[in-house]
């Protein structure tokens, strides 16, 4: 299908985000848009693998909910403990008085993006690629209009803009709205989470009980792991991949700066260190410290990456071409979602939740702006999409500030003394801390109902 020139409503990103919101779209009964990626397919890395319940009734509006969860594991539980002794295991099925979704749904970005394209392409929209945003401009003939242009050349005239194309959002850029951390304070990064590496491995002679999903804090470090949906093997198959046929696991570690730069790229034996040294003893390679007394050692990285913590936000999700403020006469509207709108660390699985339930969410309040500026002045209908604006940059705000308490915890620097006038050092107090209020049920209840963003949907 070629690229047609005029349309309502352009979604520039054709990742989980851009995705979710066309089907939102189409839920609400509008068809007249067209989506757009700057990559020739799909991403085939795992990226985000998380989903929780607040994002999986999202999911259910838009008739994806059944889909995404029968190609995830559902984990109900999950250990904190330091590296020899486990600390609480909170229990995330004690949601199921709120939610038909009292579970955490490990599932792989590229399996959730996979699914949500065989969703849209099953309503016969083609996602348009690759086609990279160059230009973004207010068109000469109707100052309410925007002209979009491609790298090729070709330009597509529009009403509303939908930035869905990431944390280095072109769309964002080029409407001229601000991207700060909006509660920066100095010294919070200095943290042992203040870089990260993750990675997807699989692991030789390992029990499977010793692989459950797990947080292991230590003295100067956080390790997590926990096993993948064998969706992600058959996705690796269907790409130009060998088949792997191993349960792959995500693993995530957190090395002070100190420790140096995490290698852009890291490779088995420095990733094997990191387990060793941060990881629960029982998947120590050193058969020494293993208490199965045989090594459990990494045997393939499916992928690897590092990157460093760090939250921002934009000055606002709903802009005028030209004006960078909501509520404005004039310009083409400019809507943010996702990490165009906002990011934030990892911390608590928050990944891709909070994009998903932008863009579904939008996909009613766009609809309903559409119609009512058939009959009524922009002044007036643009109050739709700014109670939008303001209700999701609310919810930004939350979930960063949820990623940066959990930050401070989990990642909070190794000192011999807690205080000046406490004989325990910090990893010690911390420790008994969490086992202490996290063995009471409703700190237990409270911790899943945050982590479920069912109180910010």
């Amino acid at each position: 299908m070629s690229l047609p020139d005029r349309t309502t409503v352009l979604i520039v990103g054709a990742g989980p985000t851009g995705l979710a919101a066309a089907l939102s779209l189409l839920h609400h009964g509008f068809h007249d848009f067209i989506i757009v990626d700057a990559l020739s397919h799909g991403e085939n890395i795992s990226r985000a693998v998380v989903i929780h319940a607040a994002t999986m009734e999202a999911l259910d509006k838009i008739g994806c909910g059944d889909d995404i969860a029968s190609q995830g594991v559902k984990a109900t539980v999950f250990d904190i403990e330091t590296r020899s002794a486990k600390l609480i295991s909170p229990h995330i099925n004690g949601l199921k008085a709120y939610t038909r979704h009292p579970y955490v749904l490990v599932i792989t970005q590229n399996v959730t993006e996979r699914t949500l394209e065989t969703k849209l392409d099953s309503f016969g929209v083609t996602i348009h690629r690759p086609l990279k945003v160059t230009g973004l401009k207010c068109n000469a003939e109707n100052p309410q209009l925007s002209d979009v242009t491609f790298e090729d050349g070709r330009v597509v005239t529009t009403k509303y803009v939908i930035g869905a194309d990431g944390a280095h959002s072109l769309v964002r850029t080029m409407a001229g709205i601000g991207f700060s951390d909006p509660t920066s304070v100095e010294g919070e990064e200095d943290n042992n989470l203040a870089q990260m590496l993750l990675a997807d491995v699989t692991f030789d002679h390992a029990k499977a009980d010793d692989l459950l999903a797990s947080t292991t804090l230590s003295e100067r470090g956080f390790f997590l792991c926990f096993p993948l949906s064998h969706s992600f093997n058959e996705s690796l198959a269907a790409s130009d991949r060998a088949p792997i046929f191993e349960r792959v696991y995500r693993i995530g570690c957190g090395l002070p700066s100190e420790e140096g730069e995490i290698p852009h790229s890291p490779p088995k034996e420095y990733i094997q260190n990191l387990v060793d040294r941060f990881g629960p003893s029982r998947l120590s390679s050193d058969p020494t410290v293993n208490p199965n007394s045989k090594p459990t050692c990494i045997k393939d990285v499916v992928w690897s990456s590092r990157f460093r913590n760090h939250a921002s936000i934009a000055d606002t999700t709903f802009a005028r071409l030209g004006s960078g403020e909501p509520g404005a006469a004039e310009g083409g509207a400019i809507l943010l979602i996702g990490d165009a709108a906002h990011i934030h660390s990892p911390a608590g699985g928050q990944g891709m939740n909070l994009g998903l339930r932008d863009a579904i969410f939008l996909g009613e309040a766009l609809t309903k702006h559409i119609h009512a500026s058939k009959t009524k002045p922009l002044s007036e209908t643009d109050a739709i999409l700014c109670e939008f604006a303001a209700l999701r940059h609310a919810r930004a705000l939350e979930v960063i500030k949820l990623t940066k308490g959990i930050l401070s915890v989990t990642g909070m620097k190794y000192r011999q003394r807690m205080w000046w006038w406490c004989p325990f050092d910090s990893a010690t107090v911390r420790a008994w801390a969490l086992w202490f209020f996290g063995s009471l049920p409703f700190v237990q209840r409270k911790l899943a109902w945050e982590l479920s963003g069912l109180g910010r949907r």
